[in-house]
């Protein structure tokens, strides 16, 4: 550097510090130019892939994980419904039919199987056959059930051994038996007594299982062929053993075609 620029310079720089303010920094070549210090620079970087890092993770995190999350709640629910309109044409449904002993309109047509019951103590899926009705958690669910168009009934004494059947002014009631399930019928009105001394989610699979009779996309009781579920009011999507049986669930099975709409009850007499 020229000795007049130097002393102008080393001027420049006292009067700097004489303010309070730093020298410039500057390279060994004696330029101007601004160097960084070692240390500067992996803090820079440090910051950058934190940054990237929320970038990425942030929306993930928001969001669910995308596709994976809505891949896991269906497969642990077993099914979800959809519009009906997916099902294409339906038949409208029969009329309910005349009030039964528990106040709910019965189901016409022949049983579609007959009513069937695991033995004294004995357990299906965890669910216990036993002496007295358990009403800790008490809900009702209904199925009915439609095979070629045709209305088919679900008997009266699922789920209870050795059915004890009293003959009321409105048809029959199965009062008593040697034990009870969980699960159970009492009248042929499709109504689903879920009297349980644990509060959990029963399924479709469960009932046919204490009743004692297949389920599957191919088959409901002993008529085989595709099978299409409904619950209130939507199509299902899914295997039909895991409906779920919530309180006030209407349930509709179907073995081939014609599809049958939705017969759908309103007034639950207090059940």
């Amino acid at each position: 550097m020229p000795s007049g620029k130097k002393a102008r310079q080393q001027r420049h720089d006292a009067a700097a510090a004489r303010r309070g303010a730093p020298p410039p920094v500057r390279s060994k070549d004696g330029g101007g130019g601004r160097r960084f210090s070692r240390r500067t620079l992996v803090i820079a970087g440090v910051v950058l892939v934190v940054l990237i890092g929320l970038a990425v993770g942030l929306p993930l995190a928001l969001g669910g994980g995308g596709s994976s999350s809505s891949t896991t709640s269906t497969t642990a629910s077993g099914g979800h419904t959809v519009p009906i309109a997916t099902l294409g044409h339906l038949v409208p449904p029969p009329a309910l039919g005349p009030i039964g002993p528990e106040g709910i309109p019965l189901e016409s047509g022949p049983d579609l199987a007959p009513a069937g019951s695991p033995s004294p103590n004995q357990s299906v899926d965890g669910i216990s056959c036993q002496s007295n009705e358990q009403v800790a958690f008490h809900i009702h669910a209904r199925l009915t059930i439609f095979v070629k168009g045709h209305q088919q009934t679900v008997p009266y004494g699922v789920g209870i051994s050795d059915p004890q059947t009293e003959q009321t002014a409105n048809g029959p009631f199965v009062g008593g038996g040697s034990c009870f399930s969980w699960l159970h019928t009492h009248a042929a009105d499709g109504i689903i007594h879920i009297e349980s001394p644990i509060q959990r989610t029963y399924t479709l699979g469960n009932f046919f299982d204490v009743w004692g009779q297949p389920l599957s996309t191919t088959q409901v009781g002993p008529v085989k062929g595709p099978v299409t579920a409904m619950l209130n009011g939507k199509a299902w999507a899914g295997d039909p053993r895991s409906i779920p049986l919530d309180a006030h669930n209407q349930v509709q099975l179907q073995v081939d075609k014609p599809l049958v709409g939705p017969q759908e009850m309103t007034n639950w007499n207090g059940l």
